[in-house]
């Protein structure tokens, strides 16, 4: 073997290794074969040679250029320091032009002569002259249309000569001569196209398919070729392709044009036809000028072909669907009107202007009439299309064009423009054309947002902007450098955002009852909703999952948040500081100023977080102070018609409402408010000066020193500013009792009055702030006797004392009597209830912090209350008017009317938002006829006095009397509950407001009236609904409801007027048709079971301990317990904030009662779940589940409707997790008698019918996981209880999932050996579990399979024993039309029923009859089957049965 060449061997070794390799005559390694060139014409010939050509074609070879193509980089390519930092793509552009660049003799190493063999020559024709003619395009006088594509003058010219020529050789009279010189010339021009015109152009109609109608290829052109001989050689392509279309017939045609139509790729297919329909119209044109010979017309000035017209109008002549006819007919008609011809240009276009020798009419369809609107109404919907006001047009409204509402394309026919245009136009580069789009973007949002497009359009207008991105387009277009621009977009933001509604009764309900406590305006509205657990809702907890929800905002995307949270999305994107720089640099408008104010006010309203994003925001809050809040302005904008062209440096109430809102965030935000931006200077500049003095306008001065009190209100509602207090002791002196003065000055729709009355309400709610924080000096200044004075951690007592408060008291009780003087005159009332209600809730504040200081005496305090109820409350309890007060409770009542609660159309959950339908009419809670205001403040403050004084309790009986009172009461608790929304949150927290302070009352009159218990039942019913139905901000309300209402024995009356004799009796009459439950295998019932009057009596007996027993499960809001006091306590000293926590539903679950016995649940398979097994139940375990069976068994008998709104399912699964508890409390005795009392009420025929287990469980993630635990509970620690038997079996009903049946059968077998359920025990119909029969057959499979082989006996688990057995010979003996696997397994199960050993069980499922309960074996037998049955089993086993 030849050995390889290695490294440092010469060129000599090398030669001698080639000798050695030719010398050995062995095979080479690499073959080499040279690929044929695909240009030569002989591939086989292995010379060089080059095969002569056809026809003998001159060929050109560069012989001297290589046949490889030379390296275009010899050189290595430069590197670039900056290729690094470009855009990389798959391949170097500079190595791709390589690739793609062509050498020299990849064009020029081949050139092959044209063939022109079949080309004639032609000679010159003869003409006498001794030079030939010379052509010149002037002297042709006509033009033929220039085919597609440009052409020279010259070469139209050309072309029109030819068409003359030809035009002449059909003609009989011309000259031979030339005639002959012509047909040398063309020799083809023999050819009789005449005929061809004959046979090919006749009428269309009865022209076949693939004939061909031009003397011209619509395809080949030959335009490539040449001008002469490429045009000559398409013609002859064009003869060939006729001669034989006339040598085929008419299937031939056909089928050759499918099997192309097959072949070609349909976007060629298309370029074809396109090609085709561009032909015809030019011929057609060509045929209509050569009609009309004798009037010459320019090419380009004639009419545009209807084909075109119809492309261009396809869109406008579009029209949907009619309601009762096709529109057929009518778009034949409209059509001829869409073409565009010179009548339609209102100034025609003459030939002798410049560049107008073409009339492109595609271009001019804007200047034609617009087409006539249809009047047909349809059933599909029409795009919605607003006019520049943001008012809906409707589409057969036929507007005048001037108005400016045609100016787009798409209807054009209809006024308006729709919303994707307006999103559209928004973005143009035009100024003034942005700021319109944005203006009637603004204005659609505003109508949208009062409801005028609800019943015109489909689906959420606010929604579809949205989801648009609406909200980031004003966003951006905030971002604009122009004023008008930013105007609008400001103006479409405080449209979106902003509802001036709210505002409104946010600041009416300001004085009010805990009117400054609101809900915040954030979205609950997340994705993602972790359901958490309620026994970690510790304060921890809260604020960890607050961190975290936080941190998620962050990491998202803006839009991702704007999705559910408007405000979010914003504060995201950085609008604070846009908002600051507009207002301090480029100083918009008034206008625009109080709707920027606004917003802010919105965003503010949003939640603590966001205050403190406002207040953190560099320089936003200064400059709003500083420019809108001045101490010093000029006076010249309080003068009469002045127009005030800037709002900075001008006091503003809308600024100052906004950091009134700010302040309501938190006490910190307050004090910040406070000191560092010193907003107590500027308080004490707008309190102590009259608002008549003020160089402002009166309205504007007014509503400045209202808000001026209102925040410092709220500061004294967090114990701050008293030192303000207590510097303007003496302005406030003066100032309080000229607020008599309204009384006297009332005028009737005068908002200044208005006005006024709201100032003086603010006033007093500011009083009423004082006295509270008063109040608690006292407790202070023991706490600080008590601890060291030095501790950090120590509140200092509030700098007002109770002396500096109480002097207000007699002139406020003066005025007080003023104005219920008024209560009869009906206008005047309804204009002094603010601030009648202000001054009636200052004296239960007064009088409910009086008995507490050291200060005061108690006799004085005692005498006061009595001297106010005997010389003011009573009178007024005993006044007409007060009577019509009362009958006002349930027509402007929430939760008697819920529609008025009810969300406007255009809700959208990530905007917040308290509008409801209709709005707030004088006939709701919020409106001028509202009792609610005053008679809650009325009760507050009688229930304070009773407090004070418990002598004058049975003095205010007369109220629970009222027959509107109880009317209203009974109505309240019985109807549903409204949807917790934003809206109807407000409403419902001051309703029950009113109503916890009606049980309040009638708690007190239940220890000292003894002719209460006529209201006991009642109340009580109304403390329990409402207990279910608190908001989150009313723990307290909930606490004091627990302690006072829901457990006191004198509420139930029923435990002591015969009521547990009662529901003996009803057992009783009960007996007959449902047996009692008895256990006498179970080890809890060695004795006969208590009737259920009994329990009950023991029950009511255990009121307190069950009491207690709830206030420990209940003790997870602890914390929110406490916030809640201090605000209702008025413990100002304590309170964090104005706002309330989130709603995301009622305090307490709605299946409350059952709440012990869950916890109980989760705690004990909790610590099952960590190993830790209960050997042995604690007593407090057994303790509290039989507390809490007792409180339900209460209910169900007593209170049955209070517990309607916990569905029958829900009851049965709280009621199964007795037996999950533990291995053996069902087997206490007390637990057990309960459970099985509670289970018989749950088997009344009305419950049964209402059990629903495919519905979801609150709490559970489906019911089918729960029964599988209960099956392998019974299967390990049942011990054959029936009790527990019955919960087994209740779920295995016919109408319920055949998997519940399928797991009782299949997996979980073994629980058939100690279902041992005594049919005359068992509680439920048979015919539950028996109709209709069974049509699964795999169930039916197991039923068959567990009886034949001895796993379901009758003695063991009767009641499925008839189950079984009633399916099993359903099945057998049907004999309706089914599938065909079914009837062979029917036929198969009673074949081997026929064969059983077992005579028996073959006697029973052959001779089944129907259920019996009374039977021994649970069913009654046929003595002999009925002939059809007889029949149909011989049929199937070919025996005779009687055998």
């Amino acid at each position: 073997m030849l050995s390889r060449p290695k490294p440092g061997e010469s060129e000599a070794d090398l030669l001698r290794f080639q000798n050695q390799f030719l010398a050995a005559k062995a095979s080479p390694g690499v073959k080499i074969v040279k690929k044929a060139d695909k240009r030569r014409g002989d591939v086989g010939s292995g010379n060089d040679e080059r095969p002569l050509l056809q026809h003998n074609r001159d060929v050109v070879t560069l012989d001297d250029f290589p046949d490889v193509p030379p390296l275009l980089t010899p050189a290595p390519p430069k590197k670039s320091k900056f290729k690094s930092a470009r855009v990389h793509f798959d391949e170097d552009p500079e190595e791709q032009l390589d690739h793609s660049d062509q050498h020299i003799t990849a064009v020029f190493s081949k050139i092959i002569e044209h063939d022109t063999s079949a080309a004639s020559v032609t000679m010159p024709v003869f003409t006498g002259y001794p030079f030939p003619r010379v052509f010149h395009r002037s002297e042709i006088k006509t033009e033929a249309r220039s085919a597609p594509g440009k052409k020279s003058i010259f070469a139209q010219k050309i072309a029109a000569k030819r068409a003359a020529t030809v035009a002449q050789a059909s003609n009989p009279a011309f000259d031979e001569a030339e005639q002959t010189n012509i047909e040398k010339a063309t020799p083809e021009a023999g050819f009789p196209l005449e005929a061809l015109d004959t046979q090919f152009h006749g009428d269309e109609k009865d022209t076949p398919a693939g004939s061909v109608h031009r003397q011209w290829s619509r395809i080949v052109t030959g335009k490539g070729l040449g001008s002469l001989a490429g045009e000559q050689e398409a013609q002859n392509i064009h003869k060939e392709n006729l001669r034989r279309l006339q040598s085929m017939s008419q299937e031939q045609i056909l089928e050759e044009q499918n099997r192309l139509l097959a072949q070609i790729d349909p976007s060629l297919l298309a370029f074809l036809k396109s090609q085709c329909d561009t032909k015809t119209t030019q011929d057609e044109e060509g045929k209509m000028e050569h009609e009309r010979p004798g009037k010459l017309t320019h090419p380009e000035m004639q009419p545009k072909p209807q084909y075109e017209e119809e492309t261009v109008k396809a869109p406008l002549l579009q029209k949907p669907e009619m309601g009762e006819e096709s529109d057929t007919e009518g778009s034949l008609r409209t059509a001829p009107g869409t073409r565009m011809d010179y009548t339609d240009l209102p100034v025609k276009p003459q030939k002798e202007w410049l560049h107008m020798d073409n009339v492109e009419f595609e271009k001019l369809q804007w200047m034609k009439d617009l087409p006539e609107l249809r009047q047909k109404k349809t059933k599909k919907g029409m795009q919605a299309r607003f006019s520049l006001k943001g008012e809906l047009v409707p589409p057969d409204k036929d507007l005048p064009t001037y108005l400016g509402l045609h100016h787009h394309g798409e209807e054009a026919e209809r006024a308006g423009y729709s919303l994707q245009e307006l999103f559209h136009l928004s973005r143009s580069q035009v100024i003034q054309q942005r700021t319109l789009a944005l203006q009637v973007l603004g204005h659609v949002v505003q109508k949208a947002k009062a409801g005028e497009f609800a019943s015109l359009l489909t689906g959420s207008v606010l929604r579809v902007l949205l989801d648009a991105g609406f909200l980031f387009l004003l966003r951006f277009s905030l971002d604009d450098p122009v004023d008008n621009v930013i105007a609008a977009t400001v103006h479409a933001l405080h449209a979106l955002l902003v509802s001036p509604d709210d505002e409104e009764y946010l600041d009416k309900t300001f004085s009010w009852y805990q009117g400054m406590t609101v809900y915040p305006f954030i979205s609950n509205n997340e994705d993602e909703k972790e359901t958490e657990d309620e026994d970690d809702w510790d304060e921890q907890t809260l604020t960890q999952k607050a961190l975290e929800r936080k941190s998620k905002d962050e990491n998202k995307p803006d839009p991702e948040v704007a999705q559910y949270d408007v405000v979010k999305g914003l504060l995201k994107t950085r609008i604070l500081h846009r908002m600051r720089y507009i207002l301090e640099v480029m100083r918009p408008v008034p206008l625009v100023v109080l709707e920027i104010l606004d917003i802010l006010t919105r965003i503010a309203r949003h939640s603590t977080e966001a205050c403190s994003w406002i207040l953190d925001c560099p320089r936003l809050v200064e400059m709003v102070i500083r420019e809108f809040i001045p101490t010093q302005w000029n006076p010249r904008v309080a003068e009469p018609g002045q127009l005030l062209t800037s709002l900075h440096r001008v006091p503003c109430a809308t600024a100052m409402k906004l950091i009134r809102v700010l302040a309501s965030g938190g006490r910190n935000a307050a004090a910040r408010l406070l000191s560092k931006f010193e907003m107590k200077s500027r308080l004490s500049r707008f309190v102590a000066e009259d608002p008549k003095d003020l160089s402002l306008r009166i309205e504007e001065a007014i509503k400045m020193n209202t808000e001026a009190f209102r925040l410092w209100a709220v500061a004294a509602g967090y114990g701050q500013a008293c030192d303000l207090f207590r510097d303007l002791y003496p302005v406030l002196m003066k100032m309080v009792p000229s607020l008599s003065q309204l009384v006297g000055n009332f005028q009737e729709n005068n908002s200044v009055f208005e006005l006024s009355v709201q100032q003086a309400a603010a006033m007093v709610t500011l009083l009423t702030q004082v006295t509270q924080t008063a109040g608690c000096r006292a407790e202070l200044q023991a706490q600080l006797s008590r601890n060291d004075p030095e501790g950090g951690d120590q509140i200092p007592p509030p700098s007002v004392t109770w002396n500096q408060v109480s002097g207000f008291r007699p002139i406020i009780e003066t005025q007080l009597k003023g104005c219920l003087k008024q209560i009869s005159q009906l206008d005047t009332w309804q204009t002094l209830q603010p601030l009648t209600t202000a001054y009636v809730l200052y004296m239960a504040v007064y009088y409910s912090n009086c008995n507490q200081q050291p200060s005061v005496n108690p006799i004085d305090s005692l005498e006061e209350v009595e001297h106010l109820t005997s010389v003011v409350l009573l009178p007024l309890l005993s006044q007409p008017a007060m009577q019509h007060l009362w009958e006002m409770l349930r027509p402007c009542s929430t939760l008697c009317n819920p529609l008025t609660c009810s969300p406007t159309p255009e809700y959208i959950p990530s905007i917040v938002s308290l509008s409801c339908t209709g709005g707030k009419p004088p006939m709701s809670l919020a409106g001028p006829k509202s009792p609610f205001p005053f008679l809650t403040a009325l009760l507050v403050l009688i229930n304070g006095i009773t407090t004070v004084h418990k002598g004058l309790i049975g003095k205010y009986d007369s109220i629970l009397d009222v027959k509107d009172v109880k009317d209203y009461l009974l109505q309240s608790w019985t109807v549903g509950l409204p949807s917790i929304t934003s809206s109807s949150a407000w409403l419902l927290r001051h309703e029950y407001h009113f109503q916890y302070h009606v049980l309040l009352l009638a708690r007190k009159m239940a220890d000292t009236s003894p002719d209460y218990s006529r209201h006991a039942s009642l109340h009580h019913s109304v403390a329990m609904v409402l207990l279910s139905r608190l908001l989150p901000g009313s723990e307290h309300l909930a606490h004091q409801l627990l302690l006072g209402l829901a457990f006191n024995a004198k509420l139930i009356p029923e435990g002591k007027a015969g009521g547990p004799e009662a529901a003996d009796f009803s057992d009783l009459l009960h007996l007959s048709s449902k047996a009692k439950l008895t256990q006498p295998s179970s080890a809890a019932a060695l004795t006969p079971l208590p009737s259920r009057g009994a329990l009950l009596q023991e029950a009511y007996q255990h009121l307190p301990l069950i009491q207690a027993c709830y206030l420990t499960h209940f003790v997870y809001l602890e914390p929110a317990l406490v916030r809640s006091r201090n605000v209702y306590e008025g413990r100002t000293h304590l309170i964090q904030s104005m706002l309330l926590p989130e709603v995301r539903g009622p305090i307490l679950p709605s299946d409350w009662p059952f709440l012990p016995l869950v916890n109980v649940y989760n705690k004990v398979t909790g610590a099952e779940t960590r190993w830790a097994v209960l050997s042995s139940l604690p007593v407090d375990l057994v303790n509290t589940v039989t507390r809490n069976l007792q409180w339900v068994l209460l209910l169900e008998t007593w209170r049955a409707k209070v517990l309607q709104s916990i569905s029958a399912a829900a009851k049965l699964a709280r009621l199964m997790c007795v037996f999950l508890t533990g291995s053996d409390l069902f087997l206490e005795g007390p637990v057990h008698c309960y459970t099985a009392a509670l289970l018989s009420l749950y088997c009344h025929s009305k419950v049964l019918d209402s059990l629903n287990l495919d519905a979801p469980l609150p709490g559970l993630a489906s019911f089918h996981d729960l029964y599988m635990n209960l099956l392998e509970q019974f299967e390990g620690v049942s011990f054959g209880d029936p009790l527990f038997g019955v919960f087994v079996l209740l779920p295995l009903q016919r109408r319920f999932s055949v998997q519940l049946r399928m797991a009782v059968f299949g997996e979980h077998v073994s629980t058939l050996r100690a279902l041992g359920v005594p049919l005359q025990q068992f509680p439920v119909p048979l015919e539950q579990y028996l109709s209709p029969l069974e049509d699964n057959l795999n169930l039916l499979r197991q039923y068959f399979h567990t009886l034949i082989t001895g796993t379901l006996r009758q003695n063991w688990c009767p009641v499925l024993y008839v189950v079984a057995v009633a399916h099993v010979n359903g099945f057998i003996f049907s004999q309706d039309s089914t599938t065909q696997e079914a009837d062979m397994v029917r036929k198969s199960m009673l074949q081997k029923t026929w064969l059983l050993t077992d005579e028996v069980l073959k006697q029973h499922l052959l001779y089944y009859k129907l259920p019996n309960k009374d039977n021994p074996m649970g069913f009654d037998v046929y003595e002999q089957l009925p002939a059809i049955r007889l029949k149909y089993l011989h049929t199937v086993t070919k025996k005779d049965p009687s055998v």
